[in-house]
C-alpha cells in the first residue's frame, strides 16, 4: 500500500499530517513539535518505517504501512499489543507470554486466513520475547525468519530485579508531549529526535481530570509476567527451526548460551554500535538495510514478506 494513499480513519474529523513517499531526501519531513499541542489525541496517522520503526498504534483496525526502504521488498504489519496501544480487550492487564502469543496468532488468522505470505517476526525487547516464543511454538506454517532486537534472556532476567525501581523513578505525569519527549531523549531511552518527536506521542495518554499525559502502559502493574517473559528464552531462540538475526547495542548483553549458539553458527549477530536500548529507532535507516539485508541473504520471500513488528514495553 503506497504512504500517500493511506487515509484517516472515519470517525477523525482533523486534518491529516501529510508525507510524501517520493521525496528523495535523506531526512522525512516531520511535523514541528507545535504540531502536536496539549490536547488528548483525536486521530493518529501513518508514517512509512522510516519516519516510525516503533509504530503508532492503531484503533481496533489493521492497518498495513510499507516501508520506504522496504517497499519493493516487504510490508510491515504493525501491531497493537494489548495494554501498550489503544485497542481495548477484555482484560489489558493480562499480559502473560501465553495470551501474548496467542493475540499476535489472532491477528495474523484475522490477516490472512489460512493462506499466510512468507513472515518474519521480529521483536524488539519484551516483544522480542513473544516473537522469540511464537517461533519456537512452531505453529506458524509460513514462518520464515525471526528477527529479535536487544533482548537476551540472561540480562534480561538480571535487570527485573531493579525494574520496579526504575520504573518509579520515571515522571508520573508530563504536562506536555514535548516535555516526554525531552524527557525520553535527554534520560537515554532515545537518542534520534526525530523518531522520539513521533513515537513518543503514542506511549502516551491524556488525563482529562488532571490535564496531563501519564503512560499508557501501565508496567508496574505487570510484575507477575516478567519472569515468563524471558525465562528460558535463549534456547527458546536457538531452538526456533528458521534463520536467526539477533541485533544488539553491545557484545555486553550476549548470555554463554547465545555465545556458544553464535560461535555454533546457529543465527546471525549484528551489533548496531552508537545507540541505545531503542535500536530500530536511533538508527532506523541502519536497522531497515539490516532487515532488507536479512531477507536477501536467506532468499526469503520470492514475492515479499510480511512482517508483524511486535511493540516492546514502554521503558
Amino acid at each position: 500500500m503506497d504512504a500517500a494513499k493511506l487515509s484517516a480513519l472515519p470517525e477523525d474529523s482533523e486534518e491529516a499530517l501529510t508525507l510524501n513517499p517520493d521525496d528523495s531526501s535523506s531526512s522525512p519531513k516531520l511535523p514541528p513539535i507545535s504540531a502536536f499541542d496539549d490536547r488528548p489525541a483525536t486521530r493518529f496517522f501513518m508514517y512509512t518505517l522510516q519516519e516510525l520503526m516503533d509504530p503508532l498504534c492503531f484503533v481496533s483496525m489493521v492497518v498495513v504501512i510499507q516501508a520506504r526502504q522496504m517497499k519493493e521488498k516487504a510490508q510491515v504489519v504493525a501491531m497493537d499489543m494489548r495494554g501498550h496501544g489503544r485497542s481495548c480487550t477484555d482484560n489489558d492487564k493480562d499480559m502473560s507470554i501465553e495470551t501474548l502469543c496467542n493475540d499476535v496468532l489472532a491477528v495474523l488468522k484475522a490477516l490472512y486466513g489460512d493462506s499466510a505470505p512468507a513472515i518474519i517476526l521480529v521483536g524488539h525487547s519484551m516483544g522480542g520475547s513473544v516473537a522469540v516464543h511464537l517461533a519456537a511454538k512452531k505453529v506458524i506454517k509460513s514462518l520464515e525468519g525471526l528477527i529479535v532486537v536487544d533482548v537476551v534472556e540472561g540480562t534480561a532476567m538480571a535487570s527485573l530485579i531493579h525494574m520496579q525501581k526504575i520504573l518509579a523513578s520515571r515522571p508520573q505525569y508530563f504536562h506536555s508531549i514535548e516535555k516526554a519527549i525531552e524527557w525520553s531523549v535527554k534520560g537515554g531511552s532515545l537518542r534520534n529526535v526525530e523518531s522520539a518527536r513521533v513515537s513518543v506521542r503514542s506511549t502516551l495518554k491524556y488525563d482529562e481530570s488532571k490535564k496531563c499525559y501519564t503512560f499508557r502502559a501501565c508496567l508496574e502493574e505487570t510484575e507477575g509476567y516478567w519472569k515468563g517473559w524471558y525465562e528460558g528464552l535463549s534456547e527458546k531462540f536457538l531452538s526456533s527451526p528458521v534463520p536467526k538475526l539477533l541485533l544488539l547495542a553491545g557484545t555486553d548483553r550476549l548470555d554463554r548460551s547465545l555465545t556458544i549458539g553464535q560461535m555454533q553458527g546457529k543465527f546471525q549477530m549484528v551489533v548496531v554500535r552508537h545507540t541505545g536500548h531503542a535500536i530500530q529507532e536511533d538508527v532506523s535507516d541502519e536497522f531497515a538495510g539490516l532487515v532488507l539485508n536479512f531477507i536477501s541473504r536467506n532468499r526469503i520471500g520470492p514475492h515479499g514478506v510480511q512482517i508483524p513488528l511486535l511493540r516492546r514495553p514502554l521503558q
